[in-house]
Formats: C-alpha cells, sequence, structure tokens
C-alpha cells in the first residue's frame, strides 16, 4: 500500500506476520518480546498487539504497531537498534516477514486486541494473508457520525469546564481528550458493535 503525502502527518499501523521456526517457539517469544520492548522507547509508539497462533504446528504471529507519524515510524525502521534485533530473529524466524502498512481510516479499524477466539485466528488476519478491510465509505460515515456526536456533546461540556482558558487552549484540550476518547475506547467498541455491518459481503 503506497503511502501518499497528504497521510504523512496521520498515524499509521503496521502489521507484520511472522513465522517462528518450529521447535524454537519459546526463542522466538523471547526474541519478539525484546524487539517490542525496543520499539515502545522510540517517539511517536502508540502500542503493540500481538496475535498469536491457534496451532503450534503452523506457529504464524501476527504484531501490529502503530506510529503517531510516518517519520516517527521511519526512525524506528531505520534505527540500529531494530537492525540489532532483525539479525538475531535469524536463528528464530522461518521466511521472510509480510508486511502491511495502513494509514488514514484504516487506523481506527485494525484489531486492538491481542486475544481472539480460536475461529478469528484460523482467518485470514492470523494467517498473514492480507487483512480484511471494511470498505471506506463505511469507515467514513461511523467516523465521521461519531464526530459529529462528540462535537455537540463533549466538546461544549469541555469548553464550558474550560471557559477561564484561552479559547485555542481550550479547543487545543477539547481536541486531545476526544482523540483519546476515539483512539482508545469509542472506535474499538463501535467497530466491534457494528462488526456484522462492517464486514457485510454484498
Amino acid at each position: 500500500m503506497s503511502l501518499a503525502h497528504d497521510q504523512e502527518d496521520g498515524p499509521i499501523t503496521v502489521i507484520v506476520t511472522r513465522t517462528a521456526k518450529k521447535g524454537r517457539i519459546k526463542e522466538f517469544e523471547d526474541w519478539m518480546d525484546g524487539i517490542v520492548h525496543e520499539s515502545l522507547k522510540f517517539e511517536g509508539h502508540l502500542g503493540v498487539d500481538v496475535i498469536r497462533p491457534a496451532e503450534q504446528s503452523k506457529p504464524e504471529y501476527v504484531i501490529i504497531f502503530r506510529f503517531n507519524t510516518l517519520n516517527n515510524l521511519l526512525k524506528w525502521e531505520r534505527s540500529q537498534a531494530r537492525k540489532d534485533w532483525l539479525e538475531k530473529s535469524k536463528d528464530v524466524v522461518e521466511g521472510e516477514d509480510k508486511v502491511q502498512k495502513l494509514t488514514g481510516l484504516e487506523f481506527w479499524f485494525t484489531p486492538r486486541s491481542a486475544h481472539r477466539t480460536e475461529s478469528e485466528a484460523n482467518n485470514n488476519e492470523a494467517r498473514g494473508q492480507p487483512m480484511n478491510l471494511p470498505p471506506r465509505y463505511k469507515m467514513a460515515i461511523i467516523t465521521a457520525g461519531i464526530v459529529f456526536v462528540l462535537l455537540n456533546t463533549l466538546i461544549p461540556q469541555i469548553q464550558q469546564l474550560t471557559a477561564p482558558l484561552p479559547l485555542l487552549l481550550s479547543s487545543l484540550l477539547g481536541v486531545i481528550i476526544m482523540v483519546f476518547l476515539m483512539t482508545y475506547l469509542i472506535m474499538p467498541s463501535v467497530t466491534r458493535l457494528l462488526k456484522p455491518w462492517l464486514n457485510k459481503k454484498k
């Protein structure tokens, strides 16, 4: 997926699929834990989710991590620390990794939980195939609807509570709170609730 110039300042989700060598799953898990904790030290990192394999006979792991901007992601991808950890992976990783980079609205609609049922873990996502995202018009409808509701309910209350502050600062606080709620509370809940409609095929 190409990263358009107008998306460079937005959040980016990276989905990496790696296969552990059979008989070395414990070593792979230790390596994965190490590189994940190393990436968390970098500016703009927004967190990591791991989807573990449903069957040990096919040890494919899906690692989902997020950065707030493309530039901060590139700092991690080009870092010596990452190169060193990738060098260590040669003994525990089998084959080439598969990578997807999602920007824009897609950021809101990627999985935010490392816990999956066995049936979910056996789908295309867990097998490392391209993740099935909802159509863009559905993502736009949900995002616009939530923003509309927050702008007309939450933001006025925040502005009332922060009335003594300068207008720009009051607006900034409102935006920060709204984005935080959408990222960590509202969007994960709404996408789970509307999953049948979002993923409904024509």
